[in-house]
């Protein structure tokens, strides 16, 4: 853990490299302690069916989840959720300043004991 879900509104394809974007979630999220790096996974999942605000279609999105293991202080939880909004709204600022983007981010805990997990990635790195 952590995972790295963004949802976006199809229409940003144009304007926002997502793989880029998850690249640079990976790399900041990798300089955060609480952020094991082994675990951190990202991705982006777009979202063809929306309406936005006035329906406006030039209107998009993106909304990130962030899902990790409980049992950190929440004065952690908030410093590494704010250090993560703002790289992504860093990095969107040129997309930002010309089109209509609603920026979201959330981060929960998942219970440990209802989570079992299993990988060969520490192994390989």
């Amino acid at each position: 853990m952590p995972h790295f879900q963004l949802e976006y509104s199809g229409n940003l394809d144009a304007v926002v490299d997502m793989g880029a974007l998850c690249e640079h979630i990976r790399a900041t999220a990798a300089t955060i302690e609480t952020f094991p790096m082994p675990g951190i996974r990202v991705r982006a999942l777009r979202v063809d069916h929306y309406a936005i605000a006035d329906g406006n279609p030039k209107h998009g999105f993106i909304d990130i989840s962030i899902r990790l293991r409980g049992g950190r202080p929440d004065d952690v939880k908030q410093d590494a959720t704010q250090r993560i909004f703002d790289a992504v709204k860093s990095y969107l600022e040129p997309v930002l300043a010309v089109h209509p983007v609603a920026l979201s981010l959330e981060m929960r805990d998942i219970d440990p004991a209802l989570s079992p997990k299993t990988g060969t990635i520490r192994d390989h790195l």
